[in-house]
């Protein structure tokens, strides 16, 4: 049987989702992910629709309907959402399963989006920011993550160079920013995510290319024009 890049990735991540459950909280609360919502609550009004593609279980979602944002969670594992279904009842989130590059809404359905460490996942990261382009109003806003080089997880895409196939493409902040610009969006901010060794240090001299090279992540704000 050929190789199917989603399936496997939806395998894998049911597999995994033990493993992330186990660790998004603290992602979320104080570890990599603790200066996203309080980035997306700068650009987004407080009441808007929101969907965070790539939910994992869902925690992110939970945190943005805390907030006080209408939130669907979306992620391709069918055992994240059911892991969000059954701990984080809000009456203001819902969770679905999907696949970022056939997702389940209407166009122009949401007035933001928030998007973390899910393109890296998809085959075709063009394909999965167009659909984000489609199901989102105009002047809405994109917060989306994108893992820098120095992110563990990227050690998913090494088998690639025995010509193995593997579900983490291999896209760079600086490559995500070109994208996004080349295709309809307008970028309004961004901030890097680093690992311990790296805080603390003084980076703000260098070109944002070079900022970028020593990222865990990178946050960025792009708006749909």
């Amino acid at each position: 049987m050929s190789f199917n890049w989603h399936k496997e990735a939806e395998k894998q991540w049911n597999e995994r989702s033990t493993f992330w459950n186990a660790n998004s909280q603290n992602m979320w609360d104080s570890g990599s992910r603790k200066t996203i919502i309080p980035l997306v609550k700068q650009h987004v009004k407080k009441g808007h629709s929101i969907a965070d593609l790539g939910c994992g279980d869902g925690y992110g979602s939970y945190k943005l309907a805390q907030a006080g944002y209408q939130v669907t969670g979306l992620d391709l594992s069918e055992e994240m959402i059911e892991l969000a279904k059954s701990r984080l009842a809000h009456e203001t989130l819902h969770f679905v399963q999907g696949d970022l590059v056939q997702l389940p809404f209407e166009g122009e359905s949401f007035d933001a989006i928030m998007a973390i460490n899910c393109l890296e996942w998809v085959e075709v990261p063009y394909q999965g920011l167009e659909e984000m382009k489609r199901v989102l109003k105009p002047g809405g806003k994109l917060c989306i993550g994108v893992l820098g080089p120095t992110a563990k997880p990227r050690v998913n895409s090494y088998p690639r160079v025995y010509g193995e196939e593997v579900i983490c493409n291999t896209m760079m902040p600086w490559e995500l920013e070109q994208l996004g610009l080349e295709n309809g969006w307008k970028l309004n901010d961004g901030h890097g995510v680093f690992k311990r060794e790296a805080e603390g240090m003084d980076i703000s001299a260098l070109p944002r290319e070079l900022q970028q090279a020593l990222t865990f992540m990178w946050v960025f704000i792009f708006e749909k024009e």
